[in-house]
């Protein structure tokens, strides 16, 4: 059967109670995919990347959880909570190991690739650096600069330089030693998502209706694709065919990156999109949804990725296991 006869049914991972507003995926050294969501019931989620099943709930934040990440070999993840907290886990075990306190609500946590650092954006418009082997007691490097809460942090690729994102319309570039801003960007809208493109060379902002690729070596913008709605979440395949995004009208957006020219979209979500990632392979991308779920879809359909249902042109349910 021809993969151009095929619609993919949407894998969809239900347990969470609130809107879902973060994902990430990582990649054991073992090989194994793994996802974890953020959702506003304050108890995120790890699931198995391929098929969405559940493998554990991390317990112990007492408010919404707004951000989650995992460092670059999954052995350990950061959540940033309505608690004033950030707190890391263990991923083989799920187990709390360090409970990091704030002044207001956490909206950002971003580990550095070896796991020995992490870095908080807050309500009360602070960035935040913890050295996770000193442990609670040490004293948190601060940034300050934004005037309005820090929304997304991302450390880029030389390890020297970390992107915030804030409510104050800005993006803001920080030496990551020293704490000093060294560019700023001011934007006509409020900046809704930030992402690195796989290489580490773009970054990825949605603001209002556009999605615009923007230079991690002299800021500038490379792209911009205007949406037919707002847009909360973009991601870029590593490829750099295509990217994917979503926003206010439930939609799942796949958009040739040179054009801007839509290549499908599908509606399967039942409320805003708030946050899209893909997998470390590019094979699929998730996204999560106010409506509390989230889904798997895969990036090429037909497409031998694990075990995926689709719907022929006769309406009739397959599971494809080979091209």
């Amino acid at each position: 059967m021809a993969s151009a006869n095929l619609r993919q049914v949407v894998l969809t991972c239900s347990g969470h109670t609130r809107p879902v507003v973060d994902l990430c995926f990582a990649r054991k050294q073992t090989g194994e995919c793994l996802l974890i969501s953020a959702c506003k019931d304050g108890k995120p989620m790890l699931r198995d990347g391929v098929t969405g099943d559940w493998i554990g709930t991390f317990e112990g934040h007492k408010g919404a959880v707004w951000s989650v990440n995992m460092d670059s070999s999954a052995t350990l993840a950061a959540t940033g909570s309505a608690d004033f907290s950030a707190k890391i886990w263990d991923l083989s075990t799920g187990d709390e190991k360090l409970s990091l306190p704030h002044k207001h609500i956490v909206r950002a946590v971003e580990l550095s690739p070896d796991s020995s650092q992490l870095t908080t954006g807050s309500a009360d418009k602070i960035i935040r650096r913890f050295d996770l082997e000193a442990g609670a007691e040490q004293e948190a490097f601060t940034f300050s600069g934004h005037q309005g809460a820090v929304k997304y942090v991302r450390l880029l690729a030389d390890g020297k330089r970390l992107l915030s994102v804030g409510d104050d319309r800005s993006i803001r570039v920080w030496d990551f030693i020293s704490g000093v801003c060294i560019h700023t960007l001011q934007l006509p809208e409020i900046p809704q998502s930030l992402e690195l493109s796989s290489n580490g060379d773009l970054f990825v902002i949605t603001m209002d209706k556009k999605v615009t690729f923007w230079s991690t070596d002299d800021y500038s913008m490379v792209k911009e694709f205007t949406l037919p709605c707002k847009m909360y979440a973009a991601s870029l395949h590593s490829a750099r065919e295509f990217f994917v995004c979503g926003g206010d009208d439930f939609k799942m957006y796949k958009m040739d990156f040179e054009t801007g020219e839509e290549v499908e979209s599908f509606k399967g979500h039942f409320g805003p999109v708030h946050c899209c990632a893909f997998s470390s392979d590019g094979e699929l991308y998730a996204s999560g949804s106010e409506d509390g779920t989230v889904r798997l879809w895969q990036t090429i359909v037909g497409k031998t990725y694990g075990l995926w249902k689709y719907v022929d042109a006769n309406g009739s349910e397959t599971t494809k296991t080979e091209v």
